[in-house]
């Protein structure tokens, strides 16, 4: 079903508070790695019978050095289920979870979960990444040699534990989910994998919309420094991308280090694929991880929050009860002991801001209509004979009509801050925020919907087209999509930006922009409100201060806003 509605006009702003952002993650970080255990029952609670029951259920646990064909070595941690534990083969042998650490981290991270695995039935292996704290060799990012330290560390656990070969799991967290899906492209015993808060598509995590993502990169790699060794590699394409130069290169390496681009050896192997994500994940957009998913054809699922990067997961490595790392036991249990019960629908997702939580059949289902609204004029006052319009009740097409703003200026419109404005919307409800009509007019162009009388269920990756102009060749547009309560508070609700190079100035040319992946609920008697700036603190924007951008929309080519429906 699709529905017609024309968006006025309206400017506006108000600038919202956007910092340098390491400290935040770095906090994440060390919450991770200093985990507290759950109180475990007394004996006097129990009777000495019960007391010597649960001592006797505990799993082993010791550190190991684990070798690389190379003569790095890796620092891990071993637990192995107590004698009897359910879930041993005829053999004596238990399935077994590889977990590389996460960005910054070493194998502690994941003591309590590992505990809680072993306990489970399952021999665990967890490891500081090559390059990390007292892990030998340098920072590799996902290359080849830290693809092949996987499939060393499965022979090692193979070698010297009760670990079955036919029942090899991973799972990881951060830097760790993308490893786990690296690690299932590359070593067939592998037969599932849950992966957290990974990337599918790296380039896309840093470049998307062929614009540098810097104020994330700057938070990982002040993690990094205090942590880990830079190799000369991975120096040269850091240096590079804050530079702004040899961008093909810096493309091509992140490619070479994304799941996605060996998708089709994970469909070969046949691996069963869990993926847990945020929607507002400041490291690796939403879009990418779900455009990564709908390639797989084998066993697989996706669950999606409200949070932002690792937020949702830090809990489950306090100890913590955690719906995501209990859907990463589930699938494991499911896939490697044939035990996880019935199965569950292959997408679930909870809606931004209410909660709610919806499973679907794939993810193509997730939306099941569009609504296409087009873009009238924007103007100073938010009003005028291309403005308000009842939502579905189509009318004529604005056309022939431009607006113009200053390039390489903030409007007050952006994106937020990396750790902290997803976290803010998973704990508060409360995403980055902007007065809609005192945005400035020359800094941002704004198109408002009238108010929706029934609630509209927003589902997936919003697109924009319009057309544009520039006196510079190259520059950047940042799209955001608010919704804005009757007092002209607005909440956001995704952006995402784009960038072009190599543009004749002065010469009109069309521009598409997809918005960062969602599912949120408009409520009723709010409005939907366009903003289209140059600059945003989370980007390396290309349009220079000083330049003119201009978007329009000519008798040949409107431009229009479409919006995925549930």
């Amino acid at each position: 079903m699709r529905r017609t509605q024309r968006l006025g006009g309206h400017r506006a702003s108000v600038r919202t508070t956007s910092a340098a952002v390491a400290a935040a993650l770095v906090f994440v970080g060390t919450v991770a790695a200093a985990p507290a255990a759950q109180a475990a029952p007394t004996s006097a609670d129990q009777g000495p019978e019960r007391a010597a029951a649960h001592a006797a259920a505990v799993p082993s646990f010791r550190l190991a050095d684990i070798p690389m064909k190379d003569g790095v070595v890796l620092k891990a941690n071993v637990f192995t289920p107590a004698p009897g534990t359910p879930g041993a083969d005829v053999y004596g042998r238990y399935p077994v979870i590889v977990q590389p650490a996460s960005w910054g981290q070493n194998d502690y991270e994941y003591i309590l979960q590992g505990k809680r695995l072993a306990s489970g039935g399952y021999v665990v292996v967890t490891y500081t990444v090559r390059g990390f704290w007292f892990s030998g060799g340098e920072v590799d990012v996902a290359g080849p040699k830290d693809v092949a330290d996987i499939s060393s560390v499965i022979d090692w656990v193979l070698a010297r534990t009760p670990a079955d070969p036919q029942r090899i799991g991973m799972t990881g967290l951060s830097l760790g989910g993308g490893l786990t899906l690296m690690g299932a492209a590359a070593d067939p015993r592998i037969k599932a994998v849950a992966a957290m808060s990974g990337w599918g598509d790296l380039a896309d995590s840093l470049y998307s919309g062929e614009t540098r993502h810097l104020q994330a990169a700057a938070a990982l790699t002040a993690v990094q420094v205090p942590t880990g060794r830079q190799s000369a590699e991975f120096h040269r394409m850091l240096t590079d991308l804050f530079a702004d130069r040899n961008a093909p290169e810096v493309v091509n390496w992140a490619r070479t280090r994304s799941p996605g681009a060996y998708v089709d050896r994970i469909n070969a192997n046949g691996t069963a694929v869990f993926i847990a994500s945020a929607w507002g994940d400041s490291i690796f957009n939403p879009s990418q991880i779900t455009a990564f998913y709908q390639k797989l054809t084998g066993p697989k699922r996706i669950e999606l929050r409200p949070g932002d990067h690792a937020t949702q997961e830090v809990t489950g490595l306090l100890g913590l009860d955690n719906a995501t790392w209990a859907s990463a036991l589930r699938w494991f249990d499911e896939h490697l002991k044939s035990s996880g019960g019935t199965p569950r629908p292959p997408v679930e997702l909870e809606v931004r801001p209410t909660g709610a939580q919806e499973t679907y059949p794939s993810w193509q289902a997730v939306s099941s209509r569009t609504e296409r609204l087009q873009l009238g004029r924007a103007n100073a006052f938010g009003t005028g004979a291309l403005g308000g319009g009842t939502p579905g009740s189509g009318g004529t097409v604005g056309t022939g009509w431009w607006t113009s703003v200053a390039g390489g200026t903030n409007s007050g419109a952006d994106g937020g801050i990396t750790e902290v404005s997803g976290l803010l919307d998973q704990l508060v409800k409360l995403p980055p925020v902007v007065v809609v009509p005192l945005i400035p007019r020359w800094a941002g162009a704004v198109w408002e919907s009238a108010p929706y009388a029934a609630t509209q269920n927003i589902r997936g990756a919003v697109k924009l087209h319009t057309t544009v102009t520039a006196s510079a060749p190259e520059g950047t547009v940042i799209g955001y999509l608010y919704d804005v309560n009757p007092l002209g508070v607005g909440k956001l609700i995704s952006h995402a930006p784009q960038s072009w190079t190599g543009r004749t100035p002065g010469q009109a040319f069309p521009l598409d922009i997809q918005l960062f992946a969602t599912a949120y609920d408009l409520p009723a008697g709010h409005r939907l409100a366009l903003v289209l700036d140059t600059e945003d603190p989370l980007y390396g924007g290309r349009s220079p201060i000083g330049s003119k951008v201009s978007f329009g929309s000519p008798e040949n080519d409107p431009s229009e806003l479409v919006l995925p429906l549930r």
